[in-house]
């Protein structure tokens, strides 16, 4: 009887992901009974169902079946953004999707997708993080191969190859912490404190596999050539829910890893500053918005992993992650929305601002949130991963962050400063766009003046 009610227990509070696990089947089901019309809202209503129980397990911090899923501020807060993003997703795929032979597929996957995140953001076992990127990489794969052109084609072929390696990397890594350990739980890590090269091993191994999902420098060469190869909707998708949920499993493993390890901190602040530099200094040149959207996500995805360095040594660490993720989900998304009623190219933008300007001024605000121009979310987001680096005796890191904020304006300044001069003709949004557009400058705005309420939420 006792077992029984731990199984009921457990499965009373994975019932979000359970949902969401229903609702791409589902989906798929629509689609095989040619219902491709009903696959958007059953995946819509899935979604906020799914996100409307998770809201009573605000607060928890629990483990399931035996230890191998955590149930934590992490997981928790990590359904709270990815599920409404892949909601958002969702709707600017319709204007793509719509009255097309794998229309419901499309919702399906990005619905596994999402699945994977969630298990990569709750792994408290190391075959969750192989589950969480597998799943979730399969799903891209086939979601930017959608098009069926040759641009798609190469695209989801490069995205593969990388996949596969540092996907088996990763797993062969984790090896080492099954042998050094003798389990595969996350929270037996500390183990590992007198075993050093396993450690390092694993570490390495992890950093690959989970870099590649986030979209971290040295291992982003796939970003741009999905992002544009693949329809819009899925370069936003791709840009937010996969990253969030590697970023977010990453700070699980921070959290039991040894800190003296190959002092891995140290190692995290790297990558962080590579993955910033890198990426503004590649999107400066670019003409192709949706490229220069991509290498923004690299650079993000640096200050992303502020907070991660910072685990274990700023109480801001979990707070500053949690609130700039939320923020990066709404401004990214809402900017793909805007490059689907605009135009992927630099001069679809000229004049925009003075023919449509709230058009303009909805971009102006999702690229400034970006940089982290106060009010807006962005800044939220970067002050507090600052401070945490600060807190962690990091100062050098956040002011390396800081000047990358700088050099991101001159990035974001090459599409705002077009979109005042002489006007042009500019096209009307759909109503899904509109939808999109709506909702991202609602929380970009509303994530920056509710932070206070937002932080005190998160342990």
């Amino acid at each position: 009887m006792t077992e029984e009610m731990g199984m009921a227990r457990d499965l009373g509070l994975i019932l979000p992901d359970i949902i969401v696990v229903l609702t791409a089947v589902i989906a798929l089901c629509a689609g095989m009974l040619r219902r491709h019309d009903l696959a958007l809202p059953l995946t819509l209503v899935g979604l906020f169902v799914a996100t409307a129980l998770t809201i009573p397990l605000i607060g928890k911090n629990t483990v399931t079946f035996s230890g191998t899923y955590r149930v934590d501020d992490l997981s928790i807060w990590s359904k709270l953004i990815l599920l409404p993003a892949t909601g958002l997703t969702a709707i600017l795929a319709a204007t793509e999707v719509r009255g097309t032979d794998r229309e419901a597929t499309v919702y399906s996957l990005l619905s596994f997708a999402t699945v994977g995140a969630l298990a990569l953001s709750g792994a408290g076992d190391v075959m969750f993080l192989v589950l969480g990127v597998l799943l979730t990489s399969l799903a891209s794969f086939a979601l930017v191969a959608y098009p069926r052109t040759d641009v798609a084609t190469e695209a989801a072929m490069k995205y593969f190859v990388f996949g596969a390696v540092s996907g088996s990397v990763m797993t062969f890594g984790l090896t080492y912490w099954f042998g050094a350990t003798g389990s595969t739980l996350i929270a037996d890590l500390d183990r590992l404190a007198s075993m050093r090269l396993a450690a390092v091993a694993g570490l390495v191994g992890v950093l690959v596999g989970l870099g590649f999902k986030a979209g971290l420098t040295p291992f982003h060469f796939w970003v741009p050539d999905a992002y544009d190869g693949g329809p819009l909707s899925v370069a936003a998708y791709l840009s937010v829910v996969p990253k969030v949920g590697a970023v977010f499993a990453l700070a699980e493993v921070a959290r039991n890893l040894p800190p003296d390890i190959a002092n891995w901190p140290i190692g995290v602040a790297g990558l962080a500053v590579a993955s910033m530099v890198y990426g503004n200094l590649a999107a400066l040149p670019q003409t192709n918005v949706v490229r220069l959207l991509a290498y923004s996500s690299i650079a993000q995805s640096g200050y992303l992993i502020f907070g991660v360095a910072a685990i274990g040594r700023s109480d801001l660490a979990v707070r500053s992650l949690v609130v700039f993720a939320a923020a990066y989900a709404a401004m990214n998304i809402g900017m793909f929305g805007v490059i689907a009623v605009v135009g992927r190219n630099l001069s679809d933008f000229a004049g925009i601002g003075r023919a449509r300007p709230w058009l303009g001024a909805a971009t102006v605000i999702f690229l400034l949130s970006l940089v982290g121009i106060p009010p807006l979310a962005g800044f939220i987001g970067k002050l507090l991963l600052f401070g945490a680096a600060i807190d962690a005796q990091f100062t050098w890191l956040a002011v390396i962050g800081i000047l990358n904020s700088v050099l991101s304006l001159a990035v974001y300044l090459r599409i705002i400063v077009p979109m005042y001069q002489s006007p042009q003709a500019a096209p009307v949004p759909g109503r899904m766009a509109t939808t999109v557009l709506v909702a991202s400058v609602i929380l970009t705005i509303g994530i920056g003046l509710a932070a206070q309420i937002l932080t005190e939420r998160i342990r």
